[in-house]
């Protein structure tokens, strides 16, 4: 009997330091020059503020770009969309129980999308604008079907409000 309530206790000690660590270096990383793979981080302490805007289709195969919001400063990576020399940055599972406890910055963006995005070290200033109509939506759904989903992308899922699409606007 005082082994198991000595297992259960190592156990219980054991689990409450390993969230107790995880959630002091999550908290960390809100200091963080940017973020760090899916962790969000703090505001950009690092990169060339660019206010041209270059040719974009050099990230038609990039994977994924930081961006930070001004408020609440935050900065998170994302996957991006080219298309047209438009940038587009997707949030998805937003009416996911899931979605709703994870994705804060949409509706943050959508408040107040002033934001930064980083490339490669340079910092462009952006207006992030959701979409939800766009003569060119279907065509910016196929190059997300096309870069990380594999299969065709329906109209229903922006319509139905499942995924917001912000498009990168110069600020």
């Amino acid at each position: 009997m005082s082994f198991i309530l000595g297992l259960t206790r190592l156990v219980l000690i054991s689990v409450v330091a390993l969230g107790a660590t995880l959630g002091a270096a999550y908290w960390a990383m809100g200091f963080a020059d940017g973020p760090m793979g899916m962790v969000r981080g703090g505001a950009f302490g690092s990169g060339e503020i660019i206010n041209e805007d270059p040719d974009w289709a050099f990230i038609k195969d990039r994977e994924t770009v930081e961006f930070q919001l001004l408020n609440p400063v935050s900065s998170r990576t994302s996957w991006v969309a080219e298309h047209n020399g438009r940038i587009f940055i997707p949030s998805g599972y937003m009416n996911t129980d899931l979605g709703k406890v994870w994705k804060h910055w949409p509706m943050h963006a959508e408040a107040d999308g002033r934001a930064l995005l980083r490339i490669d070290g340079k910092i462009y200033p952006r207006q992030l604008v959701r979409v939800t109509e766009d003569p060119d939506m279907t065509a910016v759904l196929a190059e997300l079907s096309r870069k990380y989903i594999g299969q065709p992308v329906p109209m229903t899922e922006v319509s139905s409000g499942n995924l917001w699409v912000f498009e990168l606007l110069p600020r």
